[in-house]
């Protein structure tokens, strides 16, 4: 580093740095303080901005163009299709036929459980993924009279690695892939491999994990035939969906943000859903993510803007000039660790801008993006708080506890870290050794 180019710490670098690290402490500690994460990230973003006008390094225009707006509506726009979908009723007939096809073979439910739920996270989140499937196997699990605690988990586990392999299959996917300027087909084509690759792994070693619970043989069948409620309307829902994945994928030929494409799609299908009120949709629309979403993206911009990030870029970059290929494996282990920790959703936004400052500074950082993809959704396995999928999977074990009065039932924090920790690992073992192998694939610059 060139001495005339050595930033110094000031008094706003200091202070926006102390708001970022108190911010994130509040929203990491929820549990312990009582305030939900939305309402502490909101209270840092109103701080950031304030204490940014006063140092002259933040003001409202640059916290609204801080956020990055193509994720926001990208989600909000998901989540009202899925809310749509959910009143055809089809997500309980495929849950219904998996059940039947399955004829109580326990491994075999658990491999096309997880199956369908990666595959339907591919494209909608993993959240809203766990969000339909979680009740739907407590169901046939009740009917089969079998532990419910595997099905959760392998559908929180398995939908947590598989969406690590598109653009829009996790939120973190989303602030990578616009902030990279990175499109659907070319994120697939470097995600996609290494991860079928470790989702296979998962898998099989989900069933060693829990050899025990799938040897017994259900007492109950599951044979219902649960009927469409409005047939027509899943069969729209999964036409616009085969729409929506084809604009995905030219998206970049059209000059279309993916947001664009996810709107494009809510408008045909609300058209189509005409029965269906736009009021009604829109409740189920997860207002309070989509503000933490805007505030998290706030308070860095206003960390950003007081050059902090670029202070603390200035000493990482020679370790990174030094041996990139390390570099790029720490940042992946660092990231998974950072995500069991916490919510990956948070770390994901502190690493963007460092990542960017150091592509300022003449570093082709294509392999950081890709080892910060897989770090942080990978490490979201790792404890029962690392992903929002996860979270809501162990809310659905404890109402389950609760109503049948047994708290057998309940995934605690220790039945989390037994299952879920060592897949955590393996995955990142594996993904280690490819990164290792394939890394000039990888350090292909993005554009």
């Amino acid at each position: 580093m060139d001495a005339a180019h050595i930033i110094e710490m000031n008094q706003g670098m200091m202070v926006s740095g102390i708001i970022l690290a108190m911010s994130f402490i509040g929203i990491f500690t929820e549990t312990l303080h009582g305030f939900s994460r939305v309402k502490v990230a909101m209270l840092g973003a109103a701080v950031m901005l304030v204490v940014g006008q006063y140092y002259g390094f933040y003001s409202p225009e640059g916290a609204f163009e801080a956020v990055d707006w193509n994720v926001v509506f990208l989600l909000g726009a998901m989540m009202a299709i899925v809310s749509i979908m959910i009143n055809s009723g089809g997500f309980e007939v495929l849950a219904a036929n998996i059940g039947k096809v399955a004829k109580g073979r326990q491994f075999m439910l658990l491999a096309m459980l997880g199956t369908a739920v990666t595959v339907i996270s591919l494209l909608l989140d993993n959240v809203t993924t766990v969000v339909i499937f979680g009740p739907l196997i407590v169901l046939i699990c009740q009917k089969m009279r079998v532990s419910a605690i595997p099905y959760l988990m392998a559908a929180a586990l398995l939908s947590d690695t598989g969406g690590v392999a598109t653009l829009v299959g996790d939120p973190p996917n989303l602030m990578i892939g616009s902030a990279a300027n990175i499109e659907f087909m070319p994120f697939v084509a470097k995600m996609g491999p290494i991860v079928f690759v470790a989702w296979i792994a998962t898998l099989f070693f989900l069933r060693y994990l829990f050899k025990e619970d799938l040897a017994v043989t259900p007492e109950g069948t599951f044979e219902d035939s649960i009927p469409y409620k409005d047939k027509g309307l899943w069969n729209k829902s999964v036409a616009v969906l085969g729409v929506m994945v084809v604009l995905f994928i030219i998206h970049g030929q059209i000059h279309w943000e993916p947001w664009m494409v996810a709107g494009t799609g809510l408008i045909i299908l609300s058209i189509l859903a005409k029965e269906i009120e736009f009021e009604e949709v829109m409740h189920e629309v997860e207002i309070p993510l989509l503000m933490f979403f805007v505030s998290l993206f706030m308070i860095v911009g206003g960390v950003e803007g007081s050059k902090f990030l670029e202070y603390l870029g200035q000493f990482i970059i020679p370790f990174v000039k030094e041996d990139f290929l390390m570099a790029c494996i720490i940042l992946m282990w660092v990231a998974a660790i950072m995500s069991a920790a916490i919510d990956n959703i948070p770390f994901t936004a502190a690493m963007i801008p460092i990542i960017l400052a150091l592509e300022t500074q003449g570093v082709n950082v294509a392999a950081l993006w890709w080892c910060l993809a897989i770090g942080v959704g990978m490490g979201g396995n790792g404890t029962h708080i690392g992903s929002t999928a996860n979270v809501y999977i162990v809310t659905v074990s404890e109402r389950l506890a609760k109503t049948e009065g047994n708290p057998d039932l309940a995934i605690t924090p220790l039945k989390w870290a037994q299952k879920g920790l060592p897949v955590m690992l393996l995955t990142l073992v594996i993904c280690t050794v490819i990164m290792y192998i394939f890394f000039p694939y990888y350090a292909q610059p993005l554009h």
